[in-house]
């Protein structure tokens, strides 16, 4: 990493959203004019700078490295993808993909087999009884998915992490006989459902995108009205050691990743201790993927960093649910304080759920509608970002692939922040103001201070232009 010594000379690089009477008005990752850098010690003698609030950041005090930011190819989105113009769907793949013009989104989910936001229930093994999986296809992701996958990765121009994850087997492969409902996986089936991970990862590679991980159950202790399986963690556990994780090392797949739990914060200790502490189920495994749909929880995200620190964290879900929320600033508050809190307890990616959605919040097959960064308004056949969109800019644009998060805190309870030192060597600092109150404070990174002024409700990222 190189190291960068500032200089009495330096400047900070300043971008701003801030929330206004509507989303129009609002300011919507402006670039402000650059800050000014001086020695710590020629601020500090000001008495009424001293007594101002202090956001501090230390780049020698380092943490975990940071995966990336990225969203989930759904169905649901993908479709709706395709029904927009040609020129709006592709500056839909720059916003998110592009390393320069847009969010440079590099980490990103997709549904094996069907999920609420699909169009309707299918299986890529549909046939009943089909153990060799004799009429394995894809056949449905090639009509959407796929094209949409392959179009961001060309604006991408750089490799992109990809994580898989069930919302159910097909249903004759479950105690319930239906996708919806929950239901558990057969015994009987689980050696042919483990080979379903091993032909849907080859299904893709041959498509030319590659795999980065598979969880093995989108919320297994859901039973949700949409597809949905249960695990306990003794046989999500069992299924791991005995089924998923040799049937990957024997297709020549060991290096997939294996997320557990990917649910929600509120029992992702308890849910990953049972499989942690069993060794041969552990070896298998990277790490946890966890979501936001109940209480926050982040210290259970530490917790579990302290107690393994060879596995890793991974948010894997998070949406505003309810519809789609058009024009609203909370969501993008709930996005900004989930990202900071998360990645200041040792997780190292952050994935969005859909990158896109209609007017409505959909399409999804069960009526289960819900917001996303981008809507599209079909009728007119444009976009209409949200401020969630802009908040997310301000993690991903930022803080790189490859970043080591660095030690940052805060005096006030008003504002939230992290930071990270990028491979270039450059410093990223993410600040939110949650307060309806504008806050001016003290920013020092190392040896260096400025003071910044933010109106309430915004969120500010700030990189350094340090000169040596």
């Amino acid at each position: 990493m190189t190291e960068t010594t500032p200089g009495t000379n330096s400047r900070l690089n300043f971008t701003l959203s801030a929330k206004g009477d509507d989303l129009a008005s609002s300011q919507r990752m402006a670039l402000q004019p650059s800050l000014a850098l001086r020695p710590v010690d020629a601020l500090l003698t000001d008495p009424d700078l001293a007594r101002m609030p202090k956001l501090v950041v230390n780049t020698h005090r380092r943490f975990q490295r940071i995966e990336g930011f990225g969203g989930a190819f759904t169905e649901a989105a993908a479709t709706t993808w395709q029904q927009l113009p040609p020129a709006v769907a592709q500056a839909l793949l720059r916003a998110y993909f592009d390393t320069e013009a847009g969010h440079g989104y590099t980490f990103n989910r997709v549904h094996m087999n069907s999920c609420d936001f699909s169009l309707g229930h299918y299986a890529h093994a549909a046939v009943p009884g089909d153990a060799a999986l004799a009429h394995f296809s894809i056949e449905r992701d090639r009509q959407a998915l796929l094209p949409m996958i392959k179009a961001a990765m060309a604006v991408a121009g750089r490799p992109m992490k990809l994580l898989v994850s069930p919302w159910s087997p097909p249903a004759w492969m479950k105690s319930n006989g239906a996708m919806n409902n929950g239901g558990m996986l057969l015994p009987e089936h689980a050696a042919t459902w483990a080979q379903c991970y091993v032909r849907f990862i080859q299904a893709y590679e041959a498509e030319g995108v590659p795999i980065w991980g598979v969880s093995v159950q989108n919320e297994p202790d859901a039973t949700q009205r949409w597809d949905s399986c249960i695990y306990t963690a003794e046989q999500e556990r069992d299924f791991v050691r005995d089924h998923l994780g040799p049937a990957l090392h024997a297709a020549g797949l060991a290096h997939i990743r294996i997320v557990v739990w990917d649910h929600n914060r509120d029992q992702m200790v308890q849910r990953a201790d049972v499989v942690y502490s069993d060794p041969e189920a552990a070896k298998y495994v990277w790490g946890c993927g966890f979501h936001w749909y109940v209480e926050d929880h982040f210290d259970h995200v530490g917790l579990l960093h302290d107690a393994y620190p060879d596995k890793q964290l991974l948010f894997t879900e998070g949406c505003q649910e309810g519809g789609p929320h058009l024009g609203e600033w909370a969501p993008a508050e709930r996005y900004a304080r989930s990202i900071i809190s998360d990645l200041n307890h040792w997780t190292v990616g952050w994935i969005d759920w859909n990158l896109l959605l209609n007017e409505t919040g959909g399409p999804n097959h069960v009526g289960n509608f819900c917001s996303a960064p981008m809507l599209a308004d079909r009728e007119r056949g444009e976009l209409m970002p949200q401020a969630s969109y802009d908040y997310l800019g301000h993690f991903s644009r930022f803080i790189h692939p490859g970043a080591q998060r660095v030690l940052c805190s805060a005096s006030s309870e008003d504002l939230a922040c992290t930071a990270a030192v990028n491979e270039s060597g450059s410093v990223a600092v993410v600040v939110l103001n949650r307060s309806e109150r504008a806050h001016r404070f003290v920013l020092r990174i190392d040896g260096l201070a400025t003071v910044v002024s933010l109106p309430g409700r915004s969120i500010a990222s700030f990189e350094d232009g340090l000169q040596s």
